[in-house]
């Protein structure tokens, strides 16, 4: 089984400032950003005989977690199935140390249809992948209702917490405060990772990138926690990797919504301040 380690972390810059205080006075300071930088994906994979590398998108993106990154973007798109289906992930590019473009290599004998991604071929950090506004464009990728488990649901209380327990776990927000979380909980409230970028959409590739090339999915147990609001394409991430329940700090929009009441998804906005929304799915909660 292909083993992949493709390594790049550099999530923190550090800039020169000046700082205004209530009575106008100017300091100079040193002050942390989160690092945001483009990360081009490309896919390896061989037709009629040849083999062929196509760059398939472009996102902006936190540097660190790319190869779970791009994994996650295939998997939530429809594209791969399975971690078997890859034989290589690595950095390439003109120059030695160009860690922005990553590729992912196909075994020979695995079939792609590249045409579930036409629609997808410029991503950024603050509106996700451009022109992803239908539910049949989830259907298209393979996306089925996510079940129900009449014996399994998660308390209020366990809700409750995910936030503090979220912001604990983030290493990159304490000192750049400019930067999105995506957790994994099981029903418990039990962390399972949590991953960090400038990008949501990014940070929930990089924690179901994770999942995917550990072989751990489908997610039928878990929750996805969002440091902010809850968009469509991150309700698609969800039903892909068949995660029943979506929480999100702040709110989700009316296509999001949509998709989880096609998809069976229980999804949670504004989970803050001990108290929360319910826009679908209540039969999974114990109130």
């Amino acid at each position: 089984m292909a083993q992949f380690a493709v390594q790049v972390k550099n999530e923190k810059s550090e800039f020169e400032i000046l700082r205004v205080s209530e009575n106008d006075s100017v300091a100079a300071e040193t002050d942390v950003l989160a690092v945001e930088e483009p990360l081009e994906i490309r896919l390896g994979y061989a037709e009629d005989g040849k083999f062929i590398h196509k760059a398939i998108s472009i996102t902006m993106r936190t540097p660190a977690g790319d190869a779970e990154l791009a994994a996650g973007f295939l998997f939530t798109e429809g594209i791969l199935q399975s971690k078997n289906q890859i034989s290589n992930i690595k950095h390439c590019g003109k120059f030695p140390n160009n860690q922005n473009t990553i590729r992912i290599d196909l075994q020979p004998d695995v079939k792609i249809n590249l045409k579930k991604l036409e629609r997808n071929f410029y991503t950024t950090s603050s509106c996700g992948v451009c022109g992803k506004t239908s539910l049949e464009a989830l259907l298209t990728a393979g996306a089925e209702k996510v079940g129900f488990n009449k014996f399994s649901r998660i308390s209020a209380e366990t809700i409750r917490r995910l936030p503090e327990k979220t912001r604990a776990a983030q290493t990159i927000f304490d000192r750049t405060g400019g930067i999105h979380a995506a957790a994994l909980f099981d029903y418990a409230g039990n962390l399972i990772d949590v991953k960090e970028d400038v990008g949501r959409h990014n940070a929930v590739d990089k924690l179901i990138g994770k999942q995917f090339l550990d072989e751990n999915l489908p997610l039928a147990d878990k929750i996805l926690f969002l440091s902010g609001r809850a968009s469509f394409e991150l309700l698609q991430k969800a039903v892909m990797a068949r995660i029943p329940i979506v929480c999100a700090v702040g709110a989700p929009s009316s296509l999001a919504v949509e998709a989880a009441k096609n998809f069976n998804i229980t999804l949670l906005g504004f989970v803050r301040d001990r108290r929360f929304n319910i826009y679908n799915g209540i039969e999974r909660l114990e109130i």
